[in-house]
């Protein structure tokens, strides 16, 4: 047995702060009300998440970069075939994390320009207009299904693995290590490199630069409401 560093801290953050995101979305979307506006700055949340993971997808350590565990169709074959060998991410995991990260990032877009015809609107929403709005929040509320029911796969997969081929995904995401088999490590038999903090400042950067513009921050303040006039008597 060996034993490699596989994930590292900003990668595994990022999973369970996304988890917790998505979570409590599900949660504040169902529930309404006045929830909506958490939902709203939660959405938010997940977006910065997002943008972060797809630049840590570049500039980050190993087995968190995306070229390390891109499903290309020679690596889903060999796995499908019990001929694939490596750490992180299996052709088909990463098949689900490529899923995940588009659909979410896709649903907390598409919020942006939504609106709850009572008092919720999107940071952008006067981009969209009322009718383009009420489309992509017909989208949105649409998606938010396909999520979950991609999560409840997720979760499965997760699931068999422990249970089936005995193989616990969830510690090394927790810990940071994983025990292997040298066999079961194929070429890839070292710790992960890189993603030292020059890259971690850049990836907040930039994730913090996508937050900004997405919360509207840049746009003109609306204009005030016209004055009523109240009649003499």
């Amino acid at each position: 047995m060996q034993k490699i560093r596989l994930w590292d801290l900003p990668t595994r953050l990022f999973h369970w702060l996304l988890a917790a995101a998505v979570l409590a979305l599900f949660v504040t979307g169902e529930v309404g009300g006045n929830a909506i506006e958490w939902h709203g700055k939660i959405g938010l949340f997940a977006l910065g998440l997002i943008a972060f993971r797809l630049v840590w997808g570049f500039v980050g350590p190993t087995y968190a970069r995306f070229a390390q565990f891109f499903p290309s169709p020679g690596r889903i074959r060999a796995y499908l075939h019990g001929e694939w060998r490596g750490l992180g991410h299996n052709p088909l995991g990463a098949l689900s994390v490529f899923a995940l990260l588009g659909l979410v990032g896709l649903q907390a877009v598409l919020g942006l320009f939504a609106n709850d015809d009572i008092a919720f609107r999107g940071p952008l929403y006067e981009l969209a207009g009322s009718e383009l709005s009420s489309r992509l929040t017909g989208m949105h509320q649409l998606l938010s299904k396909v999520i979950l029911a991609l999560v409840a796969l997720h979760v499965g997969a997760i699931l068999f693995y422990a249970h089936v081929k005995k193989d616990n995904l969830v510690k090394p995401m927790i810990t940071g290590w994983k025990e292997a088999d040298k066999r079961e490590l194929g070429e890839q038999g070292e710790s992960a490199q890189g993603g030292g903090p020059l890259a971690l400042i850049l990836a907040l950067a930039l994730a913090g630069l996508a937050l900004w513009g997405a919360a509207g921050s840049w746009m003109p303040a609306p204009p005030p409401p016209a004055a009523v006039q109240t009649p003499a008597w």
